[in-house]
């Protein structure tokens, strides 16, 4: 038993847990790892494999059951996650989006618009998140969108950028500012900000640019644009000028999420190459795994793997215990998960030589699909800025 089959046998799953993540890993093993390699040639939106992952009901594990859902905890999701990016990264971020997308309407909806709203993603539907806009990535206070009422309506005007599956989606989570709302003694544009739920074929709302991207090639990234689009009042969550308590509220929850999409693709990359070095001889007939220096590299890898795999576990376990205050471990994750996967995919491809270089190998795509991680969901450059200003004595 190697280290990483020791972590798993000490997660001690409950024989539900367990089912489910025996049925997730013979999909991947079955119907998503084998396709993915067309989805990146291609860059077609994973549509078989969603069906795939609907028929499972898994958007229903974060969903009350109220509302349709199976709901399971927050742990279990991130190994659901892992698992799914381990067989292709595109398909993992297309389910986890829905949860990064929906977990704040759960958090933050009334009773009418869950009623509503909900039934719509546990039957399979998809999510989206609409933040990002051309004057401000990780700065939400940037943002240019507008809402402004008009009786039981809101009107929508602006743009937004980078959106995962922004042209597919069912519901989107879009944040603005609202427009009778000044900028506040700050003038930072904070107290303006606000969010709602776009239902799909609102008019005036139009899919502008779809991104060609260095990887993640079977998911899809628009740019989307907002003319005087018009959306129930009801659509409103909270107040208008709740929507930095939403985005705070839900961002501490979707970085562990990312962190488990990179440690996914990290595991896939760490696999192909210990099973290359175990295959490839080198002069003299010996294994490249049986040289002293390649066994030193291993043993980091192994060793980082390891730690952030468990590092995941605690940060899931604190959410799950209902904690509040979790946002510097979740940086941390995110930042190291992500560090790693990156490192450990291009270590693989420099272990296959010059196979690893060529699109055939596996390897090469994990490259690619790895260096979104360090991006996405607050930069890891700002993520170490929170963690360390958190030591900071005031």
């Amino acid at each position: 038993m190697n280290v990483f089959e020791a972590i798993e046998q000490q997660r001690d799953w409950n024989n539900e847990e367990q089912m489910i993540l025996d049925t997730v890993q013979h999909l991947c093993d079955e119907v998503i790892a084998p396709r993915a390699a067309d989805l990146d040639r291609t860059d077609q939106f994973p549509w078989d494999n969603i069906k795939a992952i609907n028929d499972l009901g898994l958007n229903g594990l974060f969903i009350p059951e109220a509302y349709g859902g199976t709901p399971q905890s927050y742990k279990l999701y991130l190994h659901v996650v892992m698992r799914l990016a381990e067989a292709c990264a595109a398909t993992s971020i297309a389910y986890a989006t829905n949860f990064h997308a929906m977990k704040p309407f759960i958090e933050f909806g009334n009773a009418e618009q869950k009623d509503r709203l909900l039934p719509v993603l546990a039957r399979g539907g998809l999510g989206a998140l609409a933040l990002t806009e051309e004057t401000g990535g990780s700065d939400a206070t940037a943002m240019r969108t507008r809402f402004r009422p008009d009786g039981d309506d809101i009107i929508i005007d602006g743009s937004k950028l980078f959106i995962t599956q922004g042209d597919v989606a069912d519901l989107t989570l879009l944040f603005g500012k609202w427009s009778d709302i000044e900028d506040g003694a700050a003038g930072d544009g904070r107290a303006a900000v606000s969010a709602l739920i776009m239902e799909k074929g609102v008019p005036g709302f139009s899919v502008t640019r779809l991104e060609r991207k260095m990887g993640l090639r079977g998911s899809s990234t628009a740019a989307l644009s907002f003319d005087g689009c018009r959306v129930p009042r009801q659509n409103l969550l909270g107040e208008p000028g709740d929507g930095m308590t939403i985005l705070f509220g839900f961002l501490n929850r979707s970085r562990p999420s990312i962190a488990a999409h990179a440690l996914g693709i990290a595991k896939a990359a760490f696999n192909d190459m210990t099973a290359y070095m175990n295959g490839r001889t080198a002069a003299g007939g010996r294994r490249i795994i049986d040289f002293q220096g390649n066994q030193f590299s291993l043993a980091d890898m192994a060793t980082d793997l390891a730690m952030c795999e468990t590092w995941i576990d605690h940060v899931a376990d604190l959410i799950d215990g209902g904690s509040s205050d979790f946002g510097i471990e979740a940086s941390m994750a995110k930042m190291r998960a992500s560090d790693l996967a990156m490192r450990i995919s291009t270590e693989a491809v420099q272990m296959h030589g010059g196979y690893g270089y060529m699109c055939d190998l596996r390897v090469e795509r994990l490259m690619r699909d790895a260096k979104i991680t360090q991006i996405w969901e607050g930069t890891n450059q700002l993520h170490r800025q929170l963690i360390g200003r958190s030591f900071a004595k005031r």
